[in-house]
């Protein structure tokens, strides 16, 4: 909006100015516009109070952190100022708590290890033996899959019941007895043997040293199950879990010699070999959950 006779120069009126710094001309038209003035005054007005209202933000701002410095430098230099003031009642108006407060434990033992027990003679004390280790008197795998089992045969002797150099081995590591279970599926028959020691040091020892060419458990036969392995090529494994190593011998009973091709007559071998680690496991598992029990 300017200000000003028409067709004559125009000051234009700044809202902004001083009142003495306005253009104003003499003659009776030259009345300033009031409604411009209000308006121009409302924004100035606006503008000052956002100022002023972000300015007073920083300013509490600072003075809350310069009374926080105050209060920390003033209770660090005076210790009488961390006292309660005499409207907050002292330590002895309140209740006060001798003791700790005590509660039941609510978390449960950690699980006993299966391992640890047939890991020792002195924590594996269950009663053992061949039909113990192996009962019944067949094998079944799966909803089908049997295994005949044949005979079983339990001895102090260790060396009595294996050949090669597995005798001496035995011996050397205080094998204290020796198991044998022989099963048959087919033509295939499979004879298990298993030491027992002291401790696992000494099965793990003797598992070590054995040569699967030529320390062999021997056959047992009986029970629908005749002697083999006698001069055929045979399977032979050795491992150990626990106190006890164990070995399993897996041939014909037709004298065939085993190959690698027979891979039926493998999985015949495999099979008792992994039962024979799942029997002895659960020989640990039951006498864990017997000690948890107690």
């Amino acid at each position: 909006m300017s200000y000003g006779q028409q067709g004559g120069p125009q000051s234009q009126w700044d809202p902004w100015k001083p009142h003495s710094q306005q253009p104003w001309n003499s003659g009776a038209d030259e009345t300033p516009d009031w409604a411009a003035l209000a308006e121009a005054s409302e924004t100035r007005n606006k503008r000052r109070r956002l100022l002023f209202i972000g300015g007073g933000a920083l300013a509490t701002v600072a003075i809350g952190a310069a009374v926080a410095v105050a209060v920390v430098s003033a209770n660090d230099g005076n210790p009488a100022a961390n006292k309660p003031n005499s409207g907050v009642p002292g330590s002895s108006g309140l209740p006060t708590q001798t003791t700790a407060p005590s509660f039941a434990s609510t978390s449960a033992p950690p699980p006993l290890n299966p391992k640890d027990f047939i890991s020792s003679k002195s924590k594996d004390t269950a009663p053992l033996s061949a039909e113990r280790l192996f009962p019944g008197t067949q094998l079944t795998v799966g909803s089908d899959t049997v295994y005949k089992k044949g005979a079983t045969d339990d001895t102090k002797n260790c060396s009595a019941a294996t050949k090669g150099g597995l005798p001496k081995i035995l011996s050397d590591n205080k094998c204290t007895s020796f198991m044998r279970v022989s099963y048959m599926k087919d033509d295939v028959a499979v004879t298990v043997g298993v030491a027992v020691f002291d401790s696992a040091a000494q099965a793990t020892k003797v598992k070590g040293k054995v040569n699967t060419d030529t320390d062999l458990v021997r056959t047992l036969p009986g029970k629908g199950i005749k002697d083999f392995c006698t001069s055929a090529f045979c399977l032979v494994t050795a491992n150990s879990y626990g106190r006890y190593a164990y070995f399993t011998l897996t041939g014909f009973t037709t004298g065939k010699d085993m190959t690698d091709k027979d891979t039926e007559a493998l999985q015949v071998g495999e099979t008792l070999e992994d039962f024979t680690f799942r029997q002895i496991r659960r020989r640990g598992e039951i006498q864990a959950s017997a000690a948890a029990g107690e």
